[in-house]
């Protein structure tokens, strides 16, 4: 089965330190081992067996004009560029809307370290499930044992330690009920009691106290978002780390030099 991907290329609120740091207008055009991470991702996109196009969500339309790298990326059949949105959610929600079939795979520019084998074992995996909306997650046990130096975001459950892949999968069409969700709570950031409110009291503080398995929290975000959420293992640990901080940029050079 052939899957259509999003590849979300937009600037975060408030910009890209790595591009500010590297003196560009945006993440997604820093090189890693002499390659620009946008170029690495549609590169491992278009090796896989499991994906079939995708949209690139960014950049803003004027770094697009002045980047000859990017136009001939997307001279491509098998790439079109749309223009981004406010955030992620909204960037994902409104290319959804110009995709008609499910399922769809969604990542991030800047994972530079995605290779062919990462995106099909996940697409295979995602395709057995039966839920909505799929995130990939990393054992943080791997990936500690592997990046014993890098500091990692660390999702923690009474079950365990995971991290995230920047791997998604929209399965249904009522998957897109998450993205609003994502929406909600990332419109309520600067004020986290709201953000609060909208997970569920109870569930943040079961959360924080270490008391939540990772199924009882997916539950739970199920049933605020109103479709089933499920999740599949990435047992590869470079899946854990993408391109958006200077440390993370040394640490993605090591691991590319050294293949």
């Amino acid at each position: 089965m052939s899957i259509s991907a999003i590849v979300l290329a937009g600037e975060r609120p408030g910009g890209n330190a790595l591009a500010q740091h590297f003196g560009l207008q945006s993440g997604v055009l820093v090189e890693v081992a002499g390659q620009t991470c946008i170029s690495r991702v549609l590169e491992t996109l278009t090796a896989s067996s499991s994906v079939d196009g995708a949209r690139v969500c960014g950049p803003e339309q004027a770094i697009l004009e002045e980047s000859q790298e990017l136009q001939e990326l997307l001279e491509s059949a098998s790439f079109s560029w749309v223009p981004p949105e406010s955030g992620p959610a909204e960037s994902t929600l409104a290319t959804l809307a110009t995709m008609p079939d499910r399922p769809v795979l969604l990542t991030a520019a800047d994972h530079a370290l995605l290779t062919p084998e990462i995106v099909d074992s996940f697409c295979n995996l995602t395709l057995l499930s039966d839920a909505d909306f799929i995130v990939g997650l990393v054992p943080y046990a791997r990936v500690r044992e592997a990046f014993p130096d890098s500091k990692r975001t660390v999702l923690k459950f009474a079950d365990g330690e995971y991290c995230g892949s920047n791997l998604f999968m929209v399965r249904t069409q009522e998957g897109g009920r998450l993205l609003e969700f994502w929406k909600t709570i990332a419109q309520h950031r600067k004020k986290p009691w709201r953000m609060a409110r909208e997970i569920g009291f109870t569930t943040l503080l079961r959360y924080l106290m270490g008391r939540l398995t990772l199924a009882e929290t997916l539950d739970q975000i199920s049933d605020k978002a109103g479709c089933r959420v499920g999740h599949v293992e990435i047992l590869a640990p470079r899946a854990a780390v993408d391109v958006d901080s200077v440390a993370d940029h040394a640490l993605a050079e090591k691991i590319l030099n050294a293949c």
